[in-house]
């Protein structure tokens, strides 16, 4: 066999090997590269733990005490809920119009929103008038006068009263001289000139003082006419007359000396006529008409006083029913203004509410049960806390419209709190806001020593008891009985009764 003639393909064949190599010695050097790591990669995976499997892989440490030091700390129990801040009793306001003349024009003295109303307040000026704010409930429906009575009199006066004005009592329901002289004071007071009829009435109270002057002369006239019908005769017609008689009884006696029978009776005639006549001319005279125009001019003069009388009543100041207007709960708050300066009112003119801030909060009945009027509580304002007092507990009443208590409110109570003085600014910055308020419902005085709840063991006997662990290498522990005091965020006031146990003692709350 020629060896040469088979050599020539096996070094074709090996000459092939190098070139492929040579020309992809990149390709297989990465691929080397790559089972390399991925050798490297599983051997290192089974010698790498994670710390969680490292830590399932473990096993159990042995058993022991967990304890935890008792502690020096003052408790207390608190009630804590969440409460809106708002202006209390929100009302709408609205004018009575309905007696003037033209339209109620506003023509001023609008206030601010903010503002506050007190007792002789001008709400509005309106068609140039004031709208004076007064204490009271009930609306006005009248312009009060001299002469007229009634609750809103009464109420009238009252607020007067508030004003720091006398109006007479205050147990009288009658508009009187004394209240209107108070109509007067009050219009001074805020500044605007009083009601008057003007000079309508200033004429009506002229004719009238006429009418009683002119009443008053037929009095005196009739009177002057009465004495002298009914006037006593004079000494001069008495005397007159009783001689005219004795002269006729002297004739009588010297007939009946010397006369005839005819002389005689003509004598005692004479005597007879002289008697008649004295009698008539001495007589009083009869005054029945002269009486009767006096009666007559007396009551035409009562009838004169009067009208001067009204008249002059109707020239004291009044009260027009345009120009009040009352508002419980002074002072109040100016929430609103639905109107201004020259606008024509024709509904509410604003809206008012308590002036006072308050807080309002909703509590459950079991810790409405720990509260009561006059406690202290602690707001949580923005900048700080801020102390509060609770002016009312009411249970709440279910929604309008509803035909009975709703689980929603049923056993709830509404809580309000007043808060201490605050400043403008803190008034603006919790206004409209939801503050969260605590509520102290009991503590100790001071610190005392305390252990959490889970300390506590009961003994055979029900008396309370904590474990104690006197050394350090807590090999052993000591039952200690202890008088439990106040318990409140998870702790408890502990005293032992052997006196053995202080601060940073240790004692058990779990194994």
């Amino acid at each position: 066999m020629d060896l040469d003639a088979v050599a020539p393909p096996t070094r074709s064949r090996s000459q092939g090997w190098r070139r492929l190599f040579a020309g992809n010695r990149v390709i297989w050097v990465m691929a080397t590269v790559a089972i390399v790591a991925l050798v490297a990669g599983l051997g290192l995976g089974q010698l790498i733990v994670s710390p969680g499997q490292a830590a399932a892989d473990a096993d159990a440490p042995a058993g022991g005490l967990i304890t935890v030091p008792i502690e020096n700390r003052q408790l207390a129990n608190d009630v804590t809920m969440r409460g809106d801040a708002t202006y209390a009793d929100s009302v709408e306001v609205s004018i009575e119009t309905g007696e003037l003349a033209g339209a109620p024009i506003v023509t001023g003295q609008v206030p601010e929103v903010a503002a506050i109303f007190d007792t002789a307040s001008i709400a509005l000026e309106v068609t140039g008038r004031p709208v004076i704010v007064l204490p009271g409930d009930l609306p006005v429906y009248r312009t009060l006068r001299v002469g007229v009575s009634g609750p809103d009199v009464l109420q009238f006066k009252q607020g007067l009263n508030a004003a720091g004005i006398d109006a007479g009592a205050l147990d009288s329901d009658v508009f009187d001289a004394q209240t209107a002289s108070a109509v007067t004071a009050l219009y001074a007071k805020v500044g605007y000139p009083a009601p008057t009829g003007g000079t309508d009435v200033t004429t009506a109270v002229s004719g009238a003082e006429a009418g009683v002057t002119s009443a008053q002369a037929s009095v005196d006239s009739a009177n002057g006419a009465l004495t002298t019908v009914q006037g006593t005769a004079s000494n001069v017609d008495v005397v007159e007359q009783g001689n005219l008689v004795r002269s006729a009884e002297r004739a009588l006696a010297l007939a009946r000396t010397e006369g005839t029978p005819n002389e005689i009776a003509d004598a005692e005639e004479s005597v007879t006529l002289a008697v008649a006549r004295q009698a008539q001319a001495l007589a009083p005279r009869d005054a029945s008409a002269e009486i009767a125009a006096v009666t007559a001019a007396k009551a035409e003069l009562t009838r004169a006083n009067e009208t001067l009388s009204d008249a002059r009543d109707g020239a004291l100041a009044y009260l027009p029913a345009g120009e009040v207007l009352y508002l419980p709960g002074l002072p109040r708050r100016v929430d609103e203004i639905s109107v201004k300066r020259g606008s024509s009112i024709t509904g509410p003119v604003m809206r008012v509410s308590g002036a006072t801030l308050v807080i309002s909060g909703s509590a459950t009945a079991s810790d409405a049960a720990l509260l009561e009027v006059g406690a202290p509580a602690v707001l949580a304002m923005p900048d700080g806390d801020q102390p509060a007092t609770i002016s009312s507990i009411l249970p709440t009443e279910p929604a309008s419209g509803a035909a009975s208590s709703s689980a929603a409110t049923s056993g709830r109570f509404t809580v309000l709190f007043a808060p201490d003085a605050l400043t403008d600014e803190q008034i603006q910055a919790v206004q409209g806001s939801n503050v969260r308020v605590r509520i102290p419902v009991s503590s100790t005085e001071g610190d005392v020593l305390a252990v959490p709840l889970a300390a506590l063991t009961a003994g055979p006997g029900g008396e309370s008891r904590v474990e104690f662990v006197p050394g350090d290498d807590g090999a052993e522990t000591v039952l200690v009985e202890v008088t439990t005091g106040l318990a409140a965020e998870g702790f408890v006031e502990i005293t032992a009764v052997d006196g053995s146990l202080g601060v940073g003692d240790l004692v058990v709350v779990g194994r």
